[in-house]
């Protein structure tokens, strides 16, 4: 009789954000079609460590189980990517799982994402309304620029990009490129554009695009495709042609 298949998985843990990261393995039995969360899961239901030892259940986090939710970004065998859609057969053994080590981890798998969306509230990403009012229908867009607009609105704040990036670190203040990304989609909004020199002024700042390395790691490892080194060059002219009209201006 053929030996039972096993999926060999090796965890990163921690168990507060203030102690030092150590390694489980984890030996669970193979069930076609599983992907990471699923094993995670298998671990959650049984807590055993491949010696058989128990161990306190791996802490993580998923919610939609679609890609479209980012809270099960890890680092899977090196990259950063989404548990759910990580297929165990599609997946090196061991597994190796990691947190995402920008982020600040709050227990084993589970980081706090909390810069990202302090970087939106930087560019205000977003499109202003006046009150509560019916404002009637907005301005549409043409047609060529809805089309590549819509692939920037795909962006569902994963992290990704920031793990990736080199630039962002502890070291500096630098926003990520999923934020710069998010300045070009609202800039091109017709309603958006009324606030487009504030976004700029923010790109202009502190942690702002010219602390962008220009690496390329964000767009190798974006889960929906996004061009965001598209973006960042269109943001580096967008700044420079703006530096440069307020130094004629004053």
């Amino acid at each position: 009789m053929s030996e039972k298949r096993m999926v060999h998985l090796i965890i990163e843990r921690q168990d507060r954000n203030d102690t030092s990261p150590y390694t489980v393995e984890f030996k669970i039995p193979y069930r076609p079609g599983m992907n990471v969360i699923a094993a995670l899961m298998e671990i959650q239901r049984n807590p055993v460590d491949a010696s058989g030892k128990p161990v306190a259940p791996v802490a993580w986090e998923c919610n939609c189980l679609e890609e479209v939710c980012g809270a099960c970004m890890m680092v899977i065998n090196g990259k950063p990517r989404q548990a759910c859609t990580a297929l165990i057969d599609q997946l090196e053994q061991p597994i190796r799982l990691k947190p995402a080590r920008t982020f600040p981890v709050v227990r084993d798998l589970v980081v706090d994402r909390s810069r990202m969306f302090q970087a939106l509230k930087k560019v205000k990403a977003w499109v202003p309304i006046d009150g509560t009012h019916n404002l009637g229908p907005g301005p549409r867009m043409p047609e060529k620029d809805r089309q590549w607009a819509y692939e920037l609105s795909k962006c569902f704040t994963c992290g990704c990009c920031v793990e990736a990036c080199p630039n962002v670190n502890e070291r500096t203040n630098f926003i990520g490129p999923f934020a710069i990304s998010q300045v070009r989609l609202f800039n091109t909004h017709p309603t958006g554009a009324m606030h487009a020199d504030e976004r700029l002024e923010a790109l202009m700042g502190e942690g702002g695009i010219h602390e962008c390395g220009n690496s390329q790691n964000c767009v190798q490892v974006c889960p929906k495709g996004i061009p965001l080194t598209t973006s960042i060059a269109a943001m580096n002219r967008a700044t420079t042609v703006y530096a440069i009209k307020s130094w004629l201006n004053r």
